[in-house]
């Protein structure tokens, strides 16, 4: 066998690179266009030499091939000028008035591409060469795509968040700058795969066309959800949804659609596509970086002519930190596509992959700074046998079980055995030790969740199916709940549900349905799980995640918290949770395995300093502390309390602090601690250039001085004002072990308190006696007090909350029930308990009683008191009905005027003109006895 140099060996392999591509190689001397629409012509002659490959298409020359040994490998950049110059030549048989466009340089085992209609042409490496009837295509098309790139449209603002803005800005900023790789790095809840579809939409149209984008995802969870964000998706400038403005389709079997733009697709899929062998769909069922079987020899993706390298323009891989690695590596840069990653917790390797090319920067931080995420708070619970493991006795009998069966058997203990942490739930199964967590848990709920009627939806992190099943079957015995209070949730199909042919024996109750619940309905309270939500799945109405298991991956953990960051209005909370007080302003961490303590997750909670009181924290600022802690934590304070407020309360707040809003004096705290911009601070401090050490004098000082700029709004008056608002808002969360798990019992109005409270509440009327026009009525004419108004009771509900937000009237009224001992109804809003408070403590009232109780009694007493005159003195069913709706408007707005008989229910009943068909000259006789007799 004769030895080949290494130039025909090259040369060999480019051969068959180009026959696998749809190319027909040919010899000079026997060339035939009819073979193919493509033909690669070897050695061809032009007039400064024979070029290794000229390729034609549709018999036109379009471009060349410079062939080198492999050994050339990491110097194939090179030649450039010298295929460059074989472009540029005249060649044999042919009038070519211009450089030919294609040029490649390869040894068969790498190649790199250039196309000259680039704006600015750059080689690249491709897995292989183009197919003829790709570079046809292009051919006909006035400009590249990297020349169409070029022209993308005016951004309509409309409807997106600023961090989409600055991701989309971006994002086709880089792809004018041709630059293959771009990371967007934003939060969970901030909108990632909106922007991304956003992005895609603009990649589409016209002026661009791009012609195929895969949306790459890891579990098959992801790619349903991605879907019916592009179904839903309506873009800002056109009242059409996208899916009918494009073909979308998600991959679910070997074949794509020749008209698809948009391909959804698992890399796992994608991966069994190229590889042209059928997909074990459990895979799709399991994120990468959960696995923890590999194959044995990771097979490499080869060449496939119907998905050649060239099939899309645009790849956006979701979830990216966790999957362009290792096997899944090679998928991405199967392609010669630009690829785009969302993310929001990149590391090193990320960034790595994605050449540091970050387009888009918004980490949680930002996004709870602008009210798109919310912070959290970090509640332990600590057992001694979670923490220190615990001891078998000898000579005892114990219980074995089999994991998947559960079926059990008795033996005795031979000999002492003991137990580490580690082992609990995996080989050592301790019920107590799972119990007591749930039985604190619960017992802490009202110390967490303060007032809450319901357990707000919670989701706990089991560390395996078989734990998984304990901690059910222990928090329904413990909360006293059925089946449906706590259920299970995963997305992978257990094994032991399969037959032998895979097929599902048992299904069970659909992972599906019991997401949605817990998604949209009341039940289930408290989800368990070990597989999933990590990432990808969204149940905004969650408030508490308690993990039971430990987490090694410092970006899973991330993910696992960031399906509590989630913002959720106060309606929508309360359709699933009615009892909550407001708009969802955090989530607790409920830490019963020492999660948040360990190294490897190192991740702190935005408010480092909870026991801090937040008046404290902005005296702190203002009087010129500036380290991170405290600034961090008064930012996170703030945005919390943001959340809670309403436009008036915004509008007051901006006023004290010089026309600048709450959630901007965020933003700016959290950008004075914020690294990078120490960093370019302290080198101006220290005169450095960029990319020296600043040393950390300087950054103490930039830090100092950054957090100056900012802390110059806060003012006395400002920081007075906020501590008044917070008091009425913000509630307590106690931070505590196990042996100060008591303090849940701290949730009622003792008798003291009570007391305490209610002489509070009274002096302070007597003391605004003289100001407010109402209570100057109740104290010093109370027979005046029909004439007390709806507009006066709510001006000193207002003055009330302002000054002595402690004071809130259904919290009194509280105090006044435990005191009286009374078990009747609860007022109906505050003006009508204020009222009720008011005439408790004038008198007139001898315990406490709500206003609409006393106005119904009155109204009885005066009905039967009028028809007791005898005569024709007897109002009929027409008029009765009128009496009761006027009762009814006095029970919640203590006054009746004929003003009101333009308003509802009246204007129904005909108005002014009704009432006065059915009382007569007596309308108004009736309107003053009813203002006087039912408020007596």
């Amino acid at each position: 066998m004769v030895n080949q140099n290494p130039e025909q060996i090259a040369r060999d392999e480019i051969d068959g690179l180009l026959e696998q591509a749809g190319w027909s190689v040919q010899d000079k001397k026997k060339i035939d266009f009819s073979a193919s629409i493509g033909v690669a012509i070897r050695e061809y002659q032009t007039d400064v030499g024979p070029a290794d490959f000229v390729l034609f298409v549709d018999k036109q020359a379009v471009g060349v091939i410079e062939a080198k040994p492999e050994s050339w490998g990491d110097k194939i950049t090179t030649v450039e000028g010298q295929s460059q110059g074989y472009a540029n030549a005249k060649l044999k048989w042919v009038n070519n008035s211009q450089p030919l466009r294609f040029v490649y340089e390869s040894t068969g085992v790498i190649t790199r591409f250039t196309d000259g209609a680039d704006p600015h042409p750059r080689s690249r490496e491709v897995f292989n060469f183009h197919r003829p009837e790709t570079l046809s295509t292009w051919l006909k098309e006035p400009k590249s795509l990297r020349g169409r790139l070029q022209d993308f449209p005016p951004l309509i603002e409309d409807g997106l968040r600023d961090c989409q803005i600055t991701a989309i800005t971006n994002l086709e900023e880089s792809f004018k700058q041709d630059k293959p790789r771009a990371l967007v790095q934003m939060a969970t809840g901030s909108g990632k795969t909106f922007t991304a579809i956003t992005a895609s939409y603009r990649l589409l149209r016209e002026r661009v066309s791009a012609k195929r984008i895969l949306f790459l995802v890891d579990t098959k969870n992801l790619g349903e959800q991605a879907e019916q964000e592009f179904m839903s998706f309506v873009p800002n400038d056109d009242n059409r949804k996208f899916t009918e403005l494009y073909t979308v389709q998600r991959l679910k079997n070997q074949y794509i659609a020749k008209d698809a733009q948009v391909c959804i697709s698992t890399i796992q899929r994608m991966y069994s596509i190229l590889r042209d062998e059928p997909l074990d769909e459990s895979l799709e069922e399991e994120n990468p970086a959960e696995q923890f079987t590999k194959p044995k020899e990771p097979l490499s993706v080869v060449y496939n002519e119907k998905i050649p390298p060239e099939f899309f323009d645009v790849i956006i891989i979701d979830e990216c930190h966790r999957s362009i690695y290792n096997l899944w590596r090679q998928v991405l840069e199967y392609f010669d596509a630009y690829l785009v990653g969302l993310t929001a917790t990149p590391d090193n390797r990320t960034f790595g992959f994605f050449r540091k090319n970050v387009v888009s920067e918004y980490d949680h931080e930002k996004a709870v700074a602008d009210g798109v995420n919310v912070g959290n708070e970090i509640f332990v619970i600590e057992t001694e046998k979670t923490k220190q493991g615990g001891k078998i006795e000898a000579k005892q009998q114990v219980e074995r079980r089999e994991r998947s069966t559960r079926r059990k058997r008795w033996e005795q203990q031979d000999q002492d055995e003991a137990y580490t942490s580690k082992q609990l739930d995996r080989d050592i199964v301790n019920p107590d030790q799972i119990r007591t967590v749930i039985q604190t848990f619960k017992g802490a709920l009202p110390t967490i969740f303060p007032g809450r009627q319901e357990v707000p939806k919670t989701l706990i992190f089991a560390k395996t199916d078989s734990h998984a099943d304990d901690i059910i079957q222990t928090v329904r015995e413990e909360f006293g709940e059925s089946n449906q209070f706590c259920k299970k949730v995963t997305y992978r199909v257990a094994k032991d549900n399969l037959d032998a042919e895979g097929k599902l024996v048992d299904k069970g109750e659909d992972p599906k349905s019991i997401l949605s619940q817990f998604r949209n309905d009341y039940y289930p309270r408290i989800a368990v799980t070990v597989d999933m939500i990590a990432t990808g799945t969204d149940v905004k109405a969650l408030e508490c995640l308690l993990f039971m298991r430990d987490v090694k991956s410092k970006n899973y953990f991330e993910q696992m918290k960031g399906r509590g960051t989630r913002t959720l209005d106060k309606d929508s909370l309360q359709k699933v949770t009615p009892s909550a007080p407001s708009a969802k302003t955090h989530y607790v961490i409920v830490d019963a395995i020492g999660v948040t303590k360990s190294v490897k997750t190192a991740s702190q909670p935005l408010i480092t300093k909870p026991s801090v009181p937040l008046k404290d924290l902005a005296m702190g600022v203002l009087m010129g502390a500036s380290d991170s802690d405290t600034v961090s934590s008064l930012a996170g304070r703030l945005a919390r309390l943001d959340k809670q407020l309403d436009d008036k309360e915004r509008a007051r707040i901006a006023e004290k602090a010089g026309g600048t809003p709450l959630l901007m004096i965020v933003g700016e705290l959290f950008n004075a601690i914020d690294g990078d911009r120490v960093e370019q601070k302290a080198l101006e401090i220290a005169c450095q250039p960029v990319g020296t050490d600043p040393g950390d004098d300087a950054r103490n000082k930039a830090q100092q001085q950054l957090v100056s700029q900012v802390a110059n709004v806060f003012n006395r008056e400002l920081i007075d004002l906020i501590d008044t608002i917070r008091r009425d808002k913000e509630q307590t969360i106690v931070h505590d072990d196990l042996d100060k798990v008591i303090k849940a019992e701290w949730d009622g109005e003792t008798t003291e308190n009570a007391k305490v409270l209610t002489k509070e509440f009274s002096e302070y009327l007597q003391v605004q006696a003289d100001e407010i026009d109402a209570l100057s009525i109740y104290f010093h004419t109370p027979a005046r007090r029909s004439e007390v108004t709806y507009p006066q009771i709510k001006a000193l509900l207002e003055k009330l909350k302002q000054e002595r937000p402690k004071l809130a009237p259904l919290r009194i009224w509280q105090a006044y029930a435990h005191l009286d001992n009374y078990q009747g109804e609860n007022p109906l809003t505050e003006l009508t308990a204020l009222v009720a408070l008011i005439r408790r403590v004038c008198g007139l009232d001898s315990e406490i009683t709500t206003f609409s109780s006393t106005v119904r009694k009155n109204f009885q007493d005066w009905i039967m008191k009028y028809h007791a005159s005898g005569g024709s003195n007897k109002f009929n069913e027409q008029q009765m009905q009128w009496l009761h709706a006027i009762r009814d408007h006095i029970s919640s707005s203590f006054h009746f005027e004929r003003d009101d008989l333009d308003m509802t229910p009246f204007d129904a009943k005909g108005g002014l003109m009704g009432m006065y068909q059915q009382f007569g000259d007596k309308m108004d006789w009736v309107i003053e006895e009813l203002n006087r007799e039912l408020v007596a």
